[in-house]
C-alpha cells in the first residue's frame, strides 16, 4: 500500500515525523510520495530528513497554484525553480502539485494559467509525471494538459473532488484518478458514485496529509497511516476485498512514477 500524496515536509511533522513514519510502516506502507513547495528552503531541509529515515519514500517538486502570483512578470521562472531542484533530489519522481484553483483569489487566473502550461512543458521534457491540483477549474486545466502536454505527459488528478466529466476526461487523457479520505465523507455520495465508475487500474489512494482525516480521526491531523481508510472505503465500492485495492493502487504507483 502506498500514500500517493501526502505533505511529511510541512512543518506540522517536524517533531514527530520518526514516529509518523512507525505508524506509517506498521499499517502496511510500502512508501509516500511527499509533496514539496519548489523552492521552500525549509520543506527540502525536512525532506532529506525523512528520505534519510525511510529511503523508500519518493519526492514531487512543483510550484502550485497559490503561489502563481509570485511569477507574474516571469512565469517561466517557476519552471526554472522547479528544474533547478528536482536536478539536485534524487528522490524526486514528479512534478507537482501543479494546476489551477479559481475558489481561491491568491493569483489572477491568467498568471495560473502560465505558470502551468511552464511546468507542463517541462514536464514534458523531462518526461516526468505531473501532480495535478485543479478547483473550479476543470475546463481550463484539462485544456492546458491536453493542448500544452501534447499526449504525452502522464500524471494523476489528485485527491479527485469532480464528477463524472472531469474523470472521463482525466482518463482520456491517460491520467489516473487519486481519492482521497473526502471518499470517506458522510456527506461524499455523490463522489462515491464517481469512484464507482472509475476501474481500478486508474486509480490511487492518497492522504494529502496533514489535511482531510477520515473519520474516526475527523478533526485531528491526517498522516499516511490513515490511507487504510481510503483502501477500505474504495474496495467496499467496488465489492473486492482490501487487499486487493492495496495490491492494485500500489501497483499503479509504481506504472506512473517507476520509482
Amino acid at each position: 500500500m502506498i500514500d500517493s500524496h501526502c505533505h511529511l515536509a510541512d512543518e506540522v511533522f517536524a517533531n514527530d515525523l520518526e514516529a509518523v513514519i512507525t505508524r506509517a510502516k506498521e499499517s502496511g506502507l510500502e512508501r509516500t510520495l511527499t509533496i514539496l513547495s519548489a523552492g521552500d528552503a525549509k520543506e527540502a531541509a525536512q525532506a532529506e530528513r525523512l528520505v534519510a529515515l525511510w529511503p523508500e519514500c519518493r519526492l514531487s517538486i512543483g510550484v502550485h497554484p497559490h503561489a502563481a502570483g509570485e511569477f507574474t512578470d516571469r512565469p517561466e521562472r517557476a519552471a526554472d525553480i522547479a528544474r533547478e531542484q528536482i536536478a539536485r533530489t534524487p528522490a524526486a519522481r514528479a512534478l507537482g502539485e501543479i494546476g489551477l484553483d479559481y475558489h481561491y483569489d491568491y493569483a489572477p487566473k491568467d498568471v495560473q494559467q502560465e505558470v502551468f502550461r511552464a511546468q507542463v512543458a517541462l514536464a514534458r521534457e523531462l518526461d516526468l509525471p505531473v501532480v495535478i491540483h485543479t478547483r473550479e477549474a476543470d475546463d481550463d486545466t484539462v485544456r492546458i494538459l491536453r493542448d500544452t502536454g501534447g499526449g504525452t505527459v502522464r500524471g494523476v488528478l489528485h485527491c479527485f473532488t469532480g464528477g463524472p466529466a472531469l474523470a472521463r476526461a482525466g482518463l482520456d487523457l491517460g491520467f489516473f484518478i487519486s481519492w482521497s479520505g473526502i471518499i470517506t465523507f458522510p456527506r461524499s455520495a455523490e463522489l462515491r458514485d464517481t469512484a464507482r465508475g472509475v476501474p481500478l487500474d486508474r486509480a490511487l489512494i492518497e492522504t494529502d496529509s496533514p489535511f482531510l482525516a477520515p473519520p474516526p480521526h475527523r478533526g485531528t491531523r491526517n498522516e499516511p497511516a490513515y490511507v487504510a481508510k481510503v483502501a477500505e472505503t474504495l474496495a467496499d465500492l467496488h465489492g473486492i476485498e482490501v487487499p486487493e485495492v492495496r495490491r492494485r493502487t500500489a501497483a499503479n504507483f509504481h506504472a506512473l512514477f517507476r520509482p
